[in-house]
């Protein structure tokens, strides 16, 4: 036993599937303990790293509650408690580490057993939470502390970025402020690159509407972060698309936004058949006698030609939409990926979905074609193996819109969640509705951090192929609003809560700039002094 660990109670019994009942001793009072808290069970041979999945009060004579003493009678509850009142709590063991006495410093594996009756349970100290979380480090990043100590906790970000992760939480849990803390620990740690699908503008520079919210070009500069834009004239890099460059594929993905029938995809067919990748602009400019003979010599639906035609011809007010593009901005893109760089396509005025779904799609289907290509051109080579390419993570915020079920069926994202780690490219979706994400797709998702989650379904969606669901409920429903999530998957050893640490840009400035040594390149020290600036 740890001198300064205050035991809690003893086992009373249990299974090894369902959990442990553990007596609380008599001054142990059930409001200072709370469901999701980090425990330890100090068998004899082993120790059990748990956590707190249930609290339940309990009386010895049940007429006690039929009959219960008066609101004030302080004395009488206090002769009662421990004789005939008392309580439990439930106990699930998540990690063991053998042979305590033998101290040869092996780390905690997986549960094989239960301890005995009368096994004590005690609060976690901070050598039980190094012994589980380990310390932070280069690639070992902490989003926070348990809610009872002040302690941090890493993730594991190596094997973070090796499968698709997903950030949880229902609208105003702060979810936008954790993406940007994570990315911020991706970013120092230089373990892979990011591709940043940023909608509302939230990511590169300071937000006037939340002060001391700094962006990733204000904390790294921009000979890291390159940023692109839709919109012209936003101080960034301009991003174009070639009508060229818009394959039936992507216009799949945009069928229930642009209200398409079920006809459309036999007329994009049909165009790209007739025209290659000049379907979409020889539609959009074809007279009605064109479009008519068009019809008659492949057999296609003149009236679905014509609505396909009209809906599509949105696409020609978007100023980032050009007649003929030769995917400079793309191949530009990439290479900066490929020189450890980290990329933002911000969106500007054009903030609709249309917009969103159309842009994320085809870069996403473009970048995915060239890495997968890249890694099978390595593994069919001699010696190679693919494992030395720069790794990417495409951050996709909204993403039910681009994970629904039968748009993940066929949409380049649901293929990255499904294929994890076999090309490189894994997603970093955000979302605030997880129940609208296809199940399939979730049980992929390695990671998973999630704030406050109050409709059920959504709550059940989190927990898609998740063990010990039933157990994990009860904390997540129990999360307060600002600050707190709870973290559970393949980057960290348990499941754990958490109170995510503050998005402090001067605390985040002097951790780069204490990370980076006497020696750190002086134009990066200049662009931390002046973020911003060039």
């Amino acid at each position: 036993m740890h001198a300064d660990s205050q035991t809690l109670g003893v086992v009373t019994e249990g299974t090894f599937n369902a959990g442990l009942t553990v007596r609380l001793t008599d001054g142990c009072s059930t409001e200072l303990l709370r469901v999701g808290s980090f425990v330890v069970l100090e068998g004899e041979r082993n120790r059990y790293f748990s956590l707190i999945t249930d609290i339940r009060l309990r009386v010895t004579d049940n007429a006690l509650t039929a009959a219960p003493p008066s609101r004030g009678s302080a004395f009488i509850r206090r002769a009662l408690s421990g004789s005939h009142t008392y309580a439990t709590v439930e106990v699930r063991p998540s990690l063991m580490l053998e042979n305590i006495g033998a101290l040869d410093g092996s780390p905690p594996g997986p549960v094989r057993n239960i301890p005995m009756h009368f096994t004590e349970l005690r609060e976690a100290n901070e050598l039980d939470f190094d012994s589980v979380f380990g310390e932070e480090s280069q690639t070992r990043f902490a989003l926070g502390t348990p809610l009872t100590m002040d302690i941090p906790i890493p993730l594991d970000l190596k094997e973070f970025v090796t499968r698709s992760n997903g950030i949880f939480g229902q609208s105003g849990t702060g979810k936008s402020v954790l993406t940007r803390l994570l990315l911020f620990g991706l970013i120092k740690s230089d373990v892979a690159s990011a591709l940043i699908f940023d909608m509302h503008g939230e990511y590169a520079t300071h937000l006037h509407d939340e002060p001391g919210i700094v962006g990733l070009v204000d904390l790294f500069g921009k000979s890291r972060i390159i940023v692109y834009s839709l919109e012209s004239g936003a101080g960034t890099r301009d991003f174009r698309i070639g009508l060229n460059q818009i394959e039936p594929g992507d216009i799949e993905l945009l069928a229930e936004e642009l209200n398409l029938t079920g006809t459309y995809g036999a007329v994009t067919y049909q165009l790209s058949q007739a025209f290659g990748d000049r379907w979409l602009s020889q539609l959009l400019t074809m007279s009605q006698g064109e479009l008519e003979t068009f019809c008659g010599d492949t057999g296609t639906h003149p009236a679905a030609a014509n609505a396909l035609k009209q809906k599509l011809a949105l696409l020609q007010s978007r100023d980032y939409i050009i007649d003929h593009g030769e995917s400079s901005a793309i191949d530009d893109l990439m290479t900066h990926i490929e020189k450890k760089h980290h990329v933002i396509l911000q969106f500007g005025k054009y903030q609709s979905f249309l917009d969103y779904m159309l842009v994320a799609n085809i870069v996403t289907r473009r970048i995915h074609q060239k890495y997968t290509e890249r890694v099978l051109r390595q593994t069919t080579s001699q010696n190679g193996t693919g494992n030395d390419i720069r790794r990417l993570v495409v951050v996709l915020e909204e993403a039910h819109k681009f994970l629904a079920p039968d748009a993940a069926r066929q949409s380049i994202f649901g293929t990255i969640a499904r294929e994890m780690r076999k090309y490189s490219v894994t997603l970093l979706v955000v979302d605030q509705r997880p129940s609208g994400i296809d199940p399939e797709v979730l049980s992929q998702i390695g990671t998973r951090i999630t704030g406050l989650l109050t409709d059920q379904r959504d709550i059940d969606a989190v927990l898609t192929g998740v063990s010990d669901r039933n157990h994990l409920r009860g904390m997540l429903a129990s999360l307060r609003p600002k600050q707190e999530c709870l973290i559970l998957g393949h980057a960290i050893p348990m499941p754990i809560m958490l109170r995510t640490r503050t998005y402090d840009g001067a605390a985040l400035r002097k951790e780069i700039a204490a990370e980076s040594g006497p020696a750190f390149d002086r134009n990066f020290i200049s662009n931390l002094m002046n973020p911003g600036e060039e």
